[in-house]
């Protein structure tokens, strides 16, 4: 990939994409992809000017959260790819710096959206989850898919923020004793260890209900009012009983259970993981002014690469380690979970995330190449991220 260290912005990144020259393109996506991916993680793009820390308790739980991830052996699947869609990095488009700079102002819009006020000990609660990095994935397809469509970051920016709300949401209360019982994530104490259990499901809801909130309060009045409200019914749809929660339900119901086939661990992740990436995506399309085929691609865009996504987490649970994951690995095959790995293979696991992704990108094809970068980025992002 020529010339892509010149194009590298921050310095511990050029030497992870220099040593990937020469390399075929699958290992040099997976370099840009970890080197993305550490870049964020480790601290999240959050100022490091001390406007997240919410007093002494949330500075102990934080020691020794950023860890650098080691660099990747192998992609998660060597697809072939044409040279129109090959690149995540190129002369026209630095993804490793877009989505730094999104995670940067996304990081900033959530601090600044849930300020730490009275009754402090829910802010806190709900700060110490939000803030606690990440990779901002949800946020940054609803503000590529907007700006896809013509509209701007800011059109976008309150239903991004949204979408992060009620995802961190979703890992508080996953991550409680009654669910999946996990002591870590995002290599810290999970909520309900520092704030007990009470606490968590309080700022869980808090954060839930203030996403509605805010994609209605600080959404730009330039917006179409018509298209807030299609977002926030959508928005609605997908964390409900025919979404997050129709997901979650059925994945409980499934523990232990030696029928579960690929057609019910499919449903499970449609709906768990699937449709949260699905109406970010499709927020920003409307948010954005998409048309109605626009719309329709990009949705079907979004559901791939959302399958996708938790195909290779699946695959990320049985071959990276809890320090390498920033949460507790091997917890699916600890409590006898139904994943792909299990039911497919490892090998036919890695084959069907990199059919998911190329059928995500072939949903792109109709849009200008230059603008959809991000959205192609984003895709093999998910691919071959290491954690």
């Amino acid at each position: 990939m020529a010339g892509v260290s010149s194009k590298i912005a921050f310095s511990k990144s050029c030497l992870l994409l220099t040593s990937s020259k020469g390399k075929s393109p699958a290992a040099r996506k997976v370099a840009v992809s970890h080197s993305v991916s550490a870049s964020l993680t480790a601290g999240g793009g959050i100022p490091s000017d001390g406007s997240t820390q919410d007093g002494g308790r949330r500075q102990q739980v934080q020691q020794g959260a950023a860890r650098r991830m080691p660099v990747a052996q192998k992609a998660v699947a060597d697809v072939q790819m044409s040279s129109q869609l090959d690149s995540i990095v190129t002369e026209e488009f630095n993804f490793e710096a877009y989505m730094r700079a999104k995670a940067i102002a996304v990081n900033q819009a959530l601090d600044a959206a849930v300020p730490l006020q009275y009754p402090e000990r829910i802010h806190e609660a709900m700060r110490y989850s939000l803030l606690a990095g990440g990779k901002r994935v949800r946020p940054c397809l609803c503000i590529a898919a907007c700006e896809l469509v013509g509209g701007s970051q800011e059109t976008a920016m309150a239903a991004a923020c949204a979408t992060e709300m009620i995802h961190t949401m979703s890992l508080i209360h996953d991550d409680l004793p009654c669910m999946d019982n996990d002591d870590f994530r995002r290599g810290k104490p999970t909520n309900h260890k520092v704030y007990g259990e009470d606490v968590a499901v309080l700022a869980g809801d808090a954060m839930l209900s203030f996403a509605f909130e805010h994609v209605a309060r600080a959404t730009p009045s330039s917006v179409p009012p018509e298209r807030i409200v299609r977002v926030i019914a959508d928005l609605g749809k997908a964390v409900g009983s025919e979404g997050l929660v129709a997901g979650q339900i059925v994945d409980l119901d499934s523990e232990n259970d030696p029928t579960v086939g690929v057609e019910r661990l499919e449903y499970i992740h449609r709906h768990k993981t699937a449709a949260l990436l699905e109406v970010a995506v499709v927020a920003g399309a409307v948010l954005g002014g998409a048309r109605e085929e626009q719309v329709a691609r990009l949705r079907k865009y979004a559901q791939f690469i959302g399958l996708g996504f938790q195909v290779v987490d699946d695959i990320l649970d049985v071959t990276k380690s809890t320090e390498e994951l920033g949460k507790t690995a091997g917890k699916d095959l600890a409590q006898d979970k139904a994943t792909y790995p299990k039911l497919l293979g490892l090998e036919q696991s890695k084959q069907l995330a990199a059919d998911l992704i190329r059928q995500a990108k072939e949903q792109l094809s109709e849009f200008d190449q230059r603008k959809a970068a991000p959205l192609l980025g984003l895709a093999d992002f998910i691919a071959y991220r290491q954690n």
